[in-house]
Order: C-alpha cells, then structure tokens, then sequence
C-alpha cells in the first residue's frame, strides 16, 4: 500500500486537536515533500526521520517521492511531536507495518538521530484529549516519560516505548484470530508517575507571631477563594502570610489536578511531574511582563496566571510591576480564563487563580511605622500619591480584601505567643467550603450577580447597613458585589445560614481600606 494514515495530536492552548498524519509514497523523481501548515520544527523531521530508520534497521524509500500532509491544513503545527508518526506512516506506506495495527492507535513522539524517543510536551494534555474523543481509538502510544505522565488519566489506554525499533516490533507482530482490527498491541502499559516527595518542612501559620488582623483576613481569603492584598512596612510579614496560603486551601480534587498539571506540562517537555497534586504557588518577579503574566508568544504559552490556575499567584511589591501587566490582570480576575489572540489564531487558557499582592504603603515604606520601629517616612505627600496610583481603580475593584500589616514593636514581637497552625484553620476552611459546594456547588469568589443573590441571604438588618456604607463610601455595584461574597464566607465561617450585620460590617471593614 502507498499511502497510511496514522493519528496524532496537535497543541492549541490547552487543547490537543487531531491531526491526520498521511503518508504517501509514489513513482518519480526522489523527494521528500511535508505540507500542512508545518513549523520549521516539524519541517526539520525529515532528516530525523531519515537517519532515525536507518539507524533503527528500516530501509527509509529513496527512490520514492514521499508526501507527507499534515490535516487539518488549517490548523498550526509545531514542536517534533510528529517524528514517530511520520516514521509510522512511512513503514507501513512501504509494506514494513501492517496498516491495520495503527487504525486504533494515536501516537506523538520525537526521534533522536540514532531512533531513540524523546518526551513531548503536553503529555497531558494529550491524555485528556483522547479521554474525550469520540473517536474509538483508545491506545495512546507515548515515549517512556511522557507515557507516565499521561497514565494519570483514567479510561486512557497508554503505552509506552523507548526506541522506534521497539515500535515497529510490536506492530509486526501478526493480528491474532478474533482480534478487531489490530487493535492489541504488544506494548508495555505506562504506569502513572508518583508525585515526587518533598522532603522540606511547609510554612506552618504559627510560625506567624501576632497580626491577628491578617491572619483572620488569610483564613477569610482561604475559605472563600477571594483575593487579597496586604500593605504593610518591610519586615511586617506580608510575604510569611502569602507563602502559608496554600496550605489552608482545601485538597485538589483528581480532575482539577489533572487540569492543573496539564497546563505545567505545556511548559517544557521535560517537566517530570514534579509537584502534580499540590495546588501551585507562582511568584513572579516584578519587572515580568504582561505576556510574562497572562501567556502569549509564538506558539502562544500559558503565563502565570495560567500555570497558577487552581492555585495562588503571589505578587510581592505590587506597584513596581508594569502598569500593562497589572491591567493585563482585571479580565481573567473576573472570569477564570485568558484568551490570546493573534492575527492568525486564538489560544484559551483556564485562569482561575487566588491573588495575593504585597506592597508598602509609600516609597520608602515607613509611612506610618515610626511610633513601633522609630524610622520616620521621608516621601513628600505627592510622591506617596504617585506611588499608590500606580494602581488603577479599576483594578483595586477586583481585590476582595485589603489588610494593613503593621509593624510590630520588638518586645511585643518576642512576646507573642505562636498562633493557631495551619492544620488548625485550614480544618475551618474546609467546614466553610463544604458549606459552599453544598449551596451553590463552587466557591462563593466564583459566583456570578444572579446566583450571588440566591446564596446570599441577607437580613434586612444587614442589607441596610450594607447599602448605607455604600452610599457613603461612594462603591460601585462590582464592590458592593464582592463585599457579599466575603460576607458570604464570613457566616460560612461562622456556620450560619443566613448573613447578618456582623458578618456584613466586618466585610464593610476590609473594604473601606480599598481606597488607596
């Protein structure tokens, strides 16, 4: 037969559409020709290929004109993921692989010069792609450690290899009597690659001495998923808090981790796994870009956002970052998600993660510590004002919760006593948030206006209040919303249905400080 398909995948985004790999051989002039809107990656796999069977024992056609079309024509193609089925499609083109063994098979895999096969980034993605195929082709044929990241997903069936002549021997192998198709192929079954172990001790909360403040506002913004920014001078604990987040928030569960692995995994091709099952914590630097935090290039990349998706993003010294990367921030603040867009395609990536933002409340950061540390803040008004409208209001307005960090005066420090740990409070978070997967089947940061209204519950009491300090402060109806939502989480905290003036006033307090 001169001409074999043989199935792949492709990436776009988080996504891994089909791809058709079709391999045809025919009489003429020698050539090697590869079309399908192919980058110079996947261009380059024509000398892989061609040493990749030679050094594995395969007679590579020359004096054949091979075609290779990579369908959809549409649809990009990058990276060398396409070596292993291009050298597939040539074999079994050329009568050395019966056709039949690759109608249930989808593979991915590139070839190192002497026919070895190298990871692919995306394993996971991949996975999951197939998982939701309507297709029936269940085998996913993977190099050895993409293949186990890959077999984490269920209802997949993942094979692995190491060489292409590992490959093709299988695939020889003669179809059995009763046997559909060619669809049993004798390779080994990849199995999962375990979490790795970190052996480090985690930042504990009572490690955390004193600012009872912050840490009732951490536990808030842990039980809720709202976002939270604390100002406070150098040395106050804003970054100790930030770190210990993480380690109040509820377990992930099995497909929220497996979401949240498959977007490191589009990172490198070498990621191992690291890490897979813990909720991210991601803490950029501050002179990252806008494409550094939300993703783009060419292929477009999840940024940060995106790789702290299901986790916390932590950005330490907020008004030192660029003013188009905090901007960059308000949309996938609302709706968990980013959408690059090119001229010539679109990438989505889920973005539904925790912010955490840190900043001194003036350049020189001791405005208002010199009673407790008896350095006096030497910037002018305007230079403080200057300083906090780096951040824009429309941005301010997405923050949930503002908390000051005071300074703390050494011998008060010395004689603070460790607070709860996080065991202890992360125990409450996961009460509240049982609360609201009960109710509303999501976190309460997560809820919309309409279904907000049907969880809220709020007394006349409360709803009185509640509009009379938005009428003083002067809020907008996106404040008043989020100043619910922690009400909301507050009477969760408290096991209470129903919110009452208590919960909303402390909601009101974290909010009055919102006005930098």
């Amino acid at each position: 037969m001169s001409l074999a398909v043989v199935m792949s995948r492709s990436l776009d985004g988080c996504e891994a559409p089909p791809v058709r790999v079709e391999v045809h051989l025919a009489n003429g002039l020698p050539s090697f020709t590869l079309v399908g809107l192919a980058d110079t990656e996947v261009k380059e796999s024509r000398e892989r290929v061609r040493a990749a069977l030679a050094e594995s024992g395969f007679d590579f056609p020359h004096n054949k004109r091979v075609t290779v079309n990579l369908a959809p024509a549409d649809l990009p193609k990058e990276s060398g993921r396409f070596d292993l089925p291009i050298a597939l499609g040539i074999l079994a083109a050329a009568g050395v692989v019966d056709i039949r063994r690759l109608a249930y098979l989808e593979c991915a895999g590139e070839l190192s010069l002497a026919g070895e096969l190298r990871p692919v980034r995306g394993a996971l993605s991949l996975a999951l792609a197939v998982r939701l195929s309507a297709e029936p082709r269940r085998v996913l044929l993977l190099p050895d450690g993409s293949a186990q990241l890959a077999a984490r997903v269920s209802d997949v069936d993942v094979r692995s290899a190491r060489t292409l002549a590992e490959v093709v021997t299988a695939l020889q192998a003669p179809i059995k009597d009763g046997e559909a198709s060619g669809s049993s192929i004798d390779l080994p079954r990849a199995e999962p690659r375990l979490p790795a172990v970190n052996g480090q001790r985690a930042p504990d909360l009572s490690d955390v001495r004193g600012q009872l403040g912050a840490r009732r506002a951490l536990e808030i913004a842990a039980a809720g998923g709202h976002s939270l920014l604390l100002v406070g001078p150098p040395g106050s604990g804003k970054s100790m808090l930030a770190q210990r987040l993480v380690g109040l928030l509820p377990a992930m569960a099995e497909d929220e981790a497996l979401a949240s692995a498959a977007l490191q995994g589009l990172m490198h091709s070498t990621w191992n796994g690291e890490g897979l099952g813990r909720r991210p914590y991601r803490t950029p630097h501050h002179s990252a870009s806008a494409v550094a935090l939300v993703g783009g290039g060419s292929p477009p990349r999840p940024g940060e956002i995106s790789l702290a998706h299901g986790g916390v993003l932590f950005l330490d010294e907020l008004p030192e970052f660029p003013r188009n990367a905090l901007e960059a921030l308000r949309e996938p603040l609302e709706t968990g998600h980013i959408t690059i867009s090119r001229a010539g395609r679109q990438a989505h990536f889920p973005a539904r993660f925790q912010l955490v933002a840190a900043m001194n409340p003036c350049p020189c950061g001791w405005l208002g510590a010199q009673a407790t540390t008896g350095r006096a803040c030497r910037c002018t008004p305007q230079a403080v004002d200057r300083y906090r409208t780096r951040l824009s209001g429309p941005l301010l307005d997405r923050i949930d919760l503002l908390v000051e960090v005071p300074a703390q005066h050494s011998a008060e420090l010395l004689a603070a006593a460790p607070g709860e740990t996080t065991a202890a409070v992360a125990e409450r978070v996961d009460e509240a948030r049982a609360w609201q997967q009960a109710r509303q089947g999501t976190c309460n940061a997560n809820l919309d206006a309409a279904r907000l209204q049907e969880a809220a519950q709020v007394d006349d009491a409360a709803l009185r209040f509640l509009q009379a300090a938005a009428d003083r402060l002067g809020w907008s109806g996106r404040a008043m919303h989020r100043v619910l939502k922690v009400a909301r989480t507050i009477a969760d905290l408290a096991a209470s249905p129903r919110m009452g003036v208590a919960h909303v006033a402390e909601a009101v307090q974290y909010r009055r400080a919102n006005q930098l």
